[in-house]
């Protein structure tokens, strides 16, 4: 945190001085060294992007729920990195696959594998 202070010729001179810091000579404001950032991001909150962005967010967000939820993928099972990618890939084939069934739309068949 950074502690902004006003100059006390500039609190003088402003009209709003008694309701702003009453009782001081001058303004005190805390302010985060992240403001700046923070700023920006206030600044494109209402924007169609970032509109568009979030929509977009929200679904993948969605789609990790379900892995994470549906598919039990809240925790991988194979080791290492490339263990971990395997698994990861195989649970995205198999939740592509489940979209894919339902925009094909056709009757519900189940496939029985007998020995």
């Amino acid at each position: 945190m950074r502690l902004y202070r006003a100059g006390q010729s500039d609190c003088e001179a402003c009209a709003l001085k008694a309701r702003c810091c009453p009782g001081q000579l001058r303004r005190k404001v805390p302010r985060s060294v992240h403001e700046e950032a923070r700023d920006v991001a206030r600044g494109l909150a209402g924007t169609p992007d970032y509109l568009r962005s979030r929509r977009e967010r929200k679904k993948v967000e969605m789609l990790f729920a379900h892995l994470k939820r549906i598919l039990r993928l809240n925790r991988l099972r194979l080791r290492g990195p490339s263990g971990a990618k395997d698994e990861f890939l195989l649970a995205a084939i198999a939740q592509n696959l489940r979209k894919l069934a339902k925009l094909a739309g056709g009757p519900a068949t189940r496939v029985i594998v007998t020995a």
